[in-house]
Parts: structure tokens; C-alpha cells; sequence
């Protein structure tokens, strides 16, 4: 009896989209299991942005900016639907965290690592002149204003069409489908599932644990499960408030320092994020009153039209989130690269992709297929009976006891 599938996939955002795209688009039979809808987590409730991360500059993140700036470059020639270049100001101010010469140096190392033949690796800082076409930013005590390039996206409509890709090279997308459990045998994973009132099972040479926020709770229903480091999950807020401020992004600091996005989206402004540790529920995740707050008090000093609005006005408010290393650093510092384990680096059944960022998961998707290619392109090897798996299990303890 052949395999029903070479992988299952587990988690339908946009890191089980990218690896479900790469591993049918490399000719494996693939399914997807999704437990509620495409995208219908973390990868709806980003910041909508494909970028390379100027602020992981900061900490060092340098390798990190630079595989995402290429794979922004990517999207952008082959997703233009999807994926399109905007604006952005940095404003900087007197009583601002990083002064102009900061800011010019973490955008020249920027440029560079995009490549300085990209037309939108050019920057510039804007003459004063300019300064009374920055939309209400207000100017007291403002001291440079820096404009670049980046872009924008609607992750969860990309998330959609990368799944959609999937498909139409072969994969099957079940969903609404909860894993129940899966048990991993020297020649294939056998995986239980619950999907419109029924238990299915199937058979796979490999399970990919895509399921975000969820990873920990999927792994342990994984026999044996791929071998995780401490993690925590990190909640990002954003609120949007019912005013278009401008066709262009601003990169501004927060009371404490954090950068913060204030952004065109569906005709209105999403100003966010935040970071905070979550032990709760995933899928219970909630802005705080405290964290909408904070956000609406950010805007409310870049931008002084918007300092009548009160929170009851906020058109809507959205959490999502993160895993990131466990660290007693804050998680503004903490590295934001992809974490990749399995049960077995020799022969990896049980794959598990922690973190990744939104720019990136193509990056993610390639080093899942390069880990589990050597065991897909081996030959095939039929699942045994049950009663044949039992008896060859007596007979090598018959073995053992001679």
C-alpha cells in the first residue's frame, strides 16, 4: 500500500501556505490540516508589511534584514497585485530616542543591504521646505524628517493566494480539520484528525507543525514531537482609527522608545504594534485597554488633528501573536529568525517551524524542503499492516530473548 501523502502540513497561515507552495510546487503530494480558515490567526493581525526590519538593525539582526530584503524584492516583481512600495517618514525630534546621525546610519547600512542598484534602496532627509507637506506630523521641535522606501501588503489576502498556489499544484486543503494525534513509525506517520464530525486518519512521511501560537499544544500531540526551545508567545497590538492621514507610512517613537507604525489601510489609519508576553489561550488573544491606549496616545503626539479621539471611536483593534525565544530580555530585542526543529535531524518526521516572519516565509519554506528532501526522495516504503507491525515486534523480542 502506497503513502496517502508525502507531508502533511499543519497550520494553514502563511508559513504552512509557503511550505505546502514548496513542497507541491517540487512535485510531493501534500495536505494541509487547518482547524478554522485560512490565515484566520496571527497571519491576519500583522502589521501588513513586507520589509527587511530597520529597527533589527538595532540588535544586530543583520543576516535577518538581509534575506528579507531580498525576498521583498521577489514579491514585489512577481505579486505586484499584492505587494506594492510606499513612503515611509522617520520623523525625528528633539527628545527623540535616536538622534538624526543614528538614523541616517541605520538607513545607509539599510540601503546597502538591498543593494545599492535598487532604485528603492535610495533615501534622502527632506528639505524644511518640504516639512508642510508631512500631512499634520507635527513640527515642534522637529529636527530631520527621512524618507525611504518600503512595502505594504494584505497578509491575509497573500496568505490566500500562496495556499491557493498550493492547490492548484495538488495539494488538498482540509479545513475546518484538528489533528488529534500522530504517531511516528521507523517507516511513515500515522495521523488522526477530526474534521466535519468524522476521524479520518492518514499516512505521511513527514508532518510539518506550522500551527504558530499553537506549536507547543500541536507537538505534544505529536508521538514523539520534534524537540522545541523554551518559547514564549509575545501579543502585538494595532488600532484603527476612523481618519486617513496620509498616502505614506510614519516610523515614529513611543513614550518608551519603540518604534511604531502609523499606516494607510482600508481607507483609514492602522497605528501599531505593541509587545507583550502572553500565557494564555492562543486563541483567546485580546488588545488590552492599556495597549489601545498607549497606541492612540502615540498618534495623538505625532499627530495633534487626531487629539479628540477618544477609544470608544476606534473603528477596530486587533491582536496577534508572536513566539519568540524564551529570553529575560525585553522582546524588542530578542531575535525575531525562523526556528526550525524536528524529532530527528538524521531522518526529520516530525518537522516544527517556530517564529518567522510574514516577509520571509518563502526563506522558511526553502530550508523546510532542503530538511526533509533526503527523506521524501527515498524510495518508497510501504506502511505494514497493523497485525504485520505487531508481529514483527514479537518477533524481534523473540529475537533478543534466544
Amino acid at each position: 500500500m502506497s503513502m496517502e501523502y508525502d507531508v502533511l502540513v499543519v497550520g494553514a497561515g502563511i508559513q504552512g501556505a509557503g511550505v505546502a507552495e514548496a513542497l507541491t510546487a517540487a512535485g510531493y503530494r501534500v495536505a494541509i490540516l487547518e482547524q478554522e480558515a485560512v490565515a484566520s490567526g496571527t497571519s491576519s493581525r500583522s502589521s501588513k508589511l513586507i520589509h527587511g526590519g530597520l529597527r533589527y538593525l538595532e540588535s544586530g539582526q543583520f543576516s535577518l534584514v538581509y534575506e528579507c530584503l531580498k525576498e521583498r524584492k521577489w514579491l514585489l516583481a512577481h505579486k505586484p497585485d499584492l505587494v506594492h512600495m510606499v513612503p515611509f517618514l522617520i520623523p525625528v525630534y528633539r527628545h527623540s530616542k535616536r538622534a538624526p546621525w543614528k538614523v541616517r546610519l541605520g538607513l545607509s547600512i539599510y540601503a546597502l543591504l538591498a543593494g545599492l542598484l535598487n532604485p528603492y534602496s535610495r533615501f534622502k532627509a527632506l528639505n524644511i521646505s518640504d516639512w508642510e507637506e508631512l500631512d499634520g506630523l507635527n513640527s515642534d521641535d522637529l529636527l530631520a524628517v527621512y524618507r525611504y522606501y518600503d512595502a505594504q501588503t494584505d497578509d491575509a489576502a497573500l496568505t490566500h493566494e500562496v495556499i491557493r498556489n498550493a492547490q492548484r499544484a495538488g495539494a488538498e486543503l482540509i479545513c475546518p480539520g484538528s489533528l488529534v494525534g500522530a504517531e511516528v513509525t521507523d517507516k511513515f506517520v500515522r495521523a488522526d484528525y477530526f474534521s466535519e464530525g468524522q476521524l479520518g486518519t492518514l499516512h505521511c512521511k513527514a508532518l510539518v507543525n506550522c500551527t504558530g501560537p499553537w506549536i507547543e499544544e500541536t507537538n505534544s500531540k505529536c508521538s514523539p514531537g520534534a524537540k522545541l526551545p523554551s518559547l514564549e508567545l509575545v501579543a502585538g497590538t494595532h488600532i484603527q482609527v476612523p481618519l486617513k492621514l496620509a498616502n505614506k507610512i510614519f516610523y515614529v517613537e513611543a513614550e518608551d522608545g519603540r518604534a511604531i507604525f502609523v499606516m494607510p489601510w482600508q481607507g483609514e489609519t492602522l497605528v501599531g504594534t505593541t509587545e507583550r508576553p502572553y500565557r494564555g489561550a492562543p486563541g483567546e488573544v485580546t488588545p488590552t485597554l492599556e495597549e489601545k491606549a498607549y497606541l492612540l496616545r502615540t498618534l495623538k503626539q505625532y499627530f495633534p488633528e487626531t487629539r479628540p479621539l477618544q477609544l470608544h471611536e476606534l473603528s477596530d483593534s486587533f491582536a496577534g501573536l508572536r513566539v519568540l525565544p524564551h529570553s529575560a530580555s525585553s522582546p524588542f530585542a530578542r531575535s525575531r529568525e525562523t526556528m526550525i526543529c524536528s524529532n530527528n535531524p538524521k531522518q526529520p518526521r516530525v518537522v516544527a517551524v517556530a517564529g518567522g516572519k510574514l516577509t520571509s516565509y518563502r526563506a522558511t519554506a526553502r530550508q523546510v524542503a532542503k530538511i526533509l528532501k533526503p527523506l521524501l526522495d527515498a524510495p518508497d516504503q510501504p506502511p505494514l499492516p497493523e497485525a504485520n507491525i505487531h508481529a514483527d515486534r514479537e518477533a524481534s523480542t523473540e529475537e533478543r530473548n534466544l
